[in-house]
């Protein structure tokens, strides 16, 4: 297995994003670029799915009469998805599965129909809260986004080892560019 570090800065405001990902070198880049835009998506909706509650959890605690122990299973979820997320699983050598990433997401929503203490109703509340910061637009796109190594775009026709050779204990990092972004 190829193991690739990708890097992503969504936005030129944001923080950057890392995740390592695992492939055999004859993997097509399109399938590379396909499975990677995804967990860099799923990250940025986790992170701020995150800030929107979290922001809402403070102002409801601030002298409201919230009792806190009615938010721990949402804090606690967010927590967890937040650590699940992180750039910090590089350093652990942790590689981020897409599907544990949808299954933070959906207990975090779980929790929010569950907890009314965060002051909303149902799920289209917090889709409306959180849209104001993403939207489906503002994610990463398949046919708009380029797969950088070395300075070089990789092109989609071609597999990993066209451009690293066929040692399956190869180690690179990637860059997820919006087109619209400059290089860096």
């Amino acid at each position: 297995m190829v193991r690739i570090q990708v890097k992503s800065k969504h936005k030129e405001d944001e923080e950057e994003l890392q995740f390592l990902y695992d492939c055999p070198s004859t993997t097509r880049i399109k399938e590379i670029a396909r499975a990677v835009i995804e967990i860099s998506n799923l990250q940025i909706k986790i992170n701020r799915l995150a800030l929107a509650l979290e922001s809402g959890l403070i102002q409801l605690g601030d002298g409201k009469g919230i009792d806190s122990n009615e938010a721990v299973p949402l804090m606690r979820a967010l927590s967890e998805a937040k650590a699940y997320a992180s750039k910090d699983q590089v350093l652990h050598g942790r590689i981020l599965s897409p599907h544990i990433l949808r299954d933070h997401i959906q207990t975090i929503e779980k929790q929010v129909t569950v907890n009314k203490a965060v002051g909303l109703s149902d799920l289209t509340q917090l889709h409306q809260r959180h849209s104001g910061s993403c939207t489906d637009s503002e994610l990463l796109q398949e046919d708009t986004t380029q797969l950088l190594w070395a300075g070089k775009e990789l092109m989609n026709s071609k597999r990993l080892c066209d451009y690293v050779g066929d040692n399956d204990k190869t180690k690179i990092m990637l860059r997820l560019q919006p087109s619209c972004l400059s290089s860096p």
